[in-house]
């Protein structure tokens, strides 16, 4: 029997979130909890991840978008829909009006990649129509909010609505379906806050004793700061590489059910999600975005509590662009530390790159980068160079040798500024 919330707590019920996966039934996939050998052997504990980048929209963002829109009285969505996104959110609300047959409008940034914009309006069809706008999530958002005012439009806001979260909490209700055992643990990625909202709104009821586990990008820790801070707090700045999970903002409903539903928080450098990614693709052959990769990135921070234990990982999207690949290879193998980047400045000589070769490169090192213009005039000239090596430890070897033969460099990677600058 469920757990009655009471009257003053914003903790979404067990019923609303019942009555949404009713009504998602034939338009939202009902993904499989999949038992996961590889990762459970890895981490000595029995892990199960919940497939939600095999929905109709590679994400879970289907589920919140057309609960939101199927419990509005017809007559207000007369004049359509609005919302502002650069990614899932903008699917699932497209997807949505396709199958309800609402008119929709999409403001995305203007730097939006275009595979992203393609397929909203692939979703969408002739339903919707998308606007690209400004440079940023916040210009886009400026102008949908604006058209939905002007023109009495709904917005869809992507997680601070209580019906938004009650979709996003039906992923929550397929776990407890589905899974054969109790659960002593649930990773989930938190952006805004909707998904961890509904789910753990869904665990804390039927399940108390699970530990709802909120991940976060290092980057971008805006719930985390805001529980830290027990009360919503805007960051300043963010890292936007984990797009599907970096906001500078969370939802002040979501906020106060998170508050009361989540466990712990874990934040995950961008350089670990990389290498996460590159992991399950080559290891399980699951393609994931940034934000999809996240549950499975925490468990290495959280090895030595999920021993023995039952672990399930939301595996929240997977609309990754492929033309993100180079640089997801390259920051797993700077947070790997198999690779550098040094400024060194070579005697302007014949044979000089040579020696280095020959007397500093080890023999599983390799030269990735190379930029050097030569300086008339001048005894030294600056060279940008990056260096992969194959194990961790080779790097310390190499910094010996370059000081044995004295070598006038710099490393790059630990100085950020100039690190962007040059690289």
């Amino acid at each position: 029997m469920a757990t009655q919330t009471s009257s003053k707590s914003p903790v979404i019920s067990v019923e609303n979130i019942y009555k949404a996966k009713v009504r998602l039934k034939g338009v939202a996939e009902q993904t499989p909890l999949m038992y996961n050998y590889h990762l459970s052997e890895h981490y000595g504990c029995r892990l199960y991840l919940k497939r939600e980048d095999m929905q109709v929209v590679r994400s879970y963002k289907i589920r919140g978008a057309y609960n939101k829109m199927a419990t509005m009285p017809k007559k207000d969505l007369v004049n359509g829909v609005v919302c502002a996104s650069a990614g899932n959110h903008a699917q699932g609300v497209a997807f949505a009006c396709q199958q309800m047959q609402v008119h929709g409008k999409v403001y995305m940034p203007g730097v939006t990649p275009r595979q992203k914009v393609r397929k909203v309006k692939l979703f969408g069809k002739e339903w919707v129509d998308v606007v690209l706008t400004g440079d940023t999530f916040d210009d886009a958002y400026h102008e949908a909010k604006k058209d939905a005012d002007e023109n009495k439009k709904v917005f869809i806001h992507p997680f601070n609505d209580e019906r938004i979260i009650e979709g996003q909490g039906t992923v929550g209700l397929e776990i407890l379906e589905d899974c054969d055992r109790s659960l002593d643990y649930v990773f989930v990625a938190v952006g805004g806050g909707g998904l961890i909202s509904g789910l753990g709104s869904y665990f804390k009821q039927l399940s108390p004793n699970t530990r709802i586990i909120g991940v976060e990008p290092e980057g971008a820790p805006a719930m985390f700061e805001s529980l830290k801070a027990g009360e919503p707090v805007t960051l300043n700045h963010i890292d936007s590489f984990v797009d599907g999970a970096a906001v500078r903002r969370v939802g002040d409903l979501t906020f106060r059910i998170a508050r009361e539903v989540v466990d712990d928080m874990i934040l995950v450098p961008e350089g670990k999600v990389c290498s996460t990614i590159l992991q399950l693709y080559n290891e399980e052959g699951i393609v994931v975005e940034p934000a999809g990769a996240l549950t499975v990135a925490a468990l290495d921070f959280y090895k030595e509590q999920i021993k023995g234990k039952n672990i399930a990982c939301v595996v929240s999207g997977s609309n990754n662009d492929i033309t993100r690949t180079e640089e997801i290879k390259e920051r797993s193998l700077l947070y790997e530390g198999l690779k550098h980047y040094f400024i060194i400045r070579f005697p302007q000589r014949a044979g000089a790159l040579r020696e280095f070769l020959n007397n500093v490169l080890g023999p599983t090192d390799d030269i990735t980068h190379f930029e050097y213009t030569k300086k008339h005039n001048r005894e030294a000239g600056p060279a940008l160079v990056g260096i992969q090596v194959q194990k961790r430890e080779d790097y310390d070897e190499l910094l010996q040798r370059m000081d044995q033969h004295r070598i006038n460099y710099q490393t790059l990677n630990d100085q950020r500024m100039l690190f962007d600058l040059l690289v």
